[in-house]
């Protein structure tokens, strides 16, 4: 089954590729790797999710903002790549989650997008990856995930 087929399965469906709002590109390609830049979750109006993770957003609400986040990485991926099943592994992910100080729990907010991979790109969106907690993000957004594919 293709990714693009089990998306079809999860019912889910790859949001538009955002527009940047800064100086810098979605995406860029380098010897068979495409990294891509941090993207914010967005409500399907494309607002923005926001929020003090550990005071005002939940684990399982910020952890569903990470899976949208990993959707938008996916669409990225598609408009880059053609097609998803071209992607070989998802090298890295590296999520910032912006959280309370008290708020420790920053690897089950990154889940979201991990699983999400994991369930579109099977053994291939297994990945290293880094999650931490910061003092704030662009627009006060609950996480960014930015991330490496691999690719043929």
């Amino acid at each position: 089954m293709s990714p693009e087929e089990r998306l079809a399965a999860l019912g889910l469906t790859l949001p538009p590729v955002p527009v940047p709002v800064a100086s810098y590109v979605p995406y860029r390609i380098s010897r068979g790797l495409l990294f891509v830049s941090g993207h914010v979750p967005r409500n399907p109006d494309a607002a923005l999710r926001t929020g003090l993770v550990g005071r005002d957003t939940t684990i399982e609400e910020a952890y569903a903002d990470a899976r949208n986040v990993g959707l938008q990485l996916l669409a990225v991926a598609k408009a880059a790549l053609g097609e998803l099943g071209r992607v070989t592994a998802v090298v890295k992910l590296f999520g910032m989650v912006n959280a309370h100080p008290s708020f420790g729990d920053h690897p089950r907010v990154v889940n979201g997008c991990s699983d999400l991979l994991t369930e579109v790109l099977g053994d291939v969106g297994q990945h290293a990856r880094s999650a931490i907690g910061v003092g704030s993000l662009p627009g006060g957004v609950t996480v960014e995930i930015e991330a490496i594919f691999e690719f043929e």
